[in-house]
């Protein structure tokens, strides 16, 4: 787990899908240690022509722009590391579409373990039966 979803301001194709979904997850591997065969990402790709901030299109700025929201469990990722997460996924997407507007965004949402799960289980649950098998 956790569930990643990005809004990217580019040309939908299969090989973009698989190069952002690669790349952020293998950050989300490295510097918020999280399960790769528990992430899941949705990801939707918007004209430049339709992404408007500070009153222009994209495409008439010349820029990207994308917006990335993370949810984790609450308390299992410290500020340095949310805080690296944040930067490492900005360059990795400057350095995969180029020039980007500042107003790009990452948003690392902590949740509750008791309002958070997949599976049918929160992960105050998951939580509680592991530490009963391994008592």
């Amino acid at each position: 787990m956790p569930i990643i979803q990005i809004q990217v301001s580019a040309q939908a194709s299969a090989a973009l899908t698989q190069q952002i979904a690669d790349g952020v997850a293998e950050l989300t591997v490295q510097l918020l240690h999280k399960k790769a065969e528990l992430i899941s990402t949705v990801i939707t790709c918007v004209s430049p022509q339709d992404w408007v901030v500070g009153g222009q299109t994209l495409a008439a700025q010349g820029l990207h722009s994308f917006f990335l929201g993370i949810k984790i469990t609450d308390e299992t990722n410290t500020k340095a590391q949310k805080a690296q997460y944040i930067a490492a996924v900005f360059e990795f997407f400057k350095s995969l579409l180029g020039a980007l507007h500042s107003e790009s965004y990452v948003h690392v949402e902590d949740v509750r373990a008791t309002a958070y799960g997949y599976g049918g289980h929160t992960q105050e649950w998951r939580y509680h039966a592991r530490a009963e098998t391994e008592a």
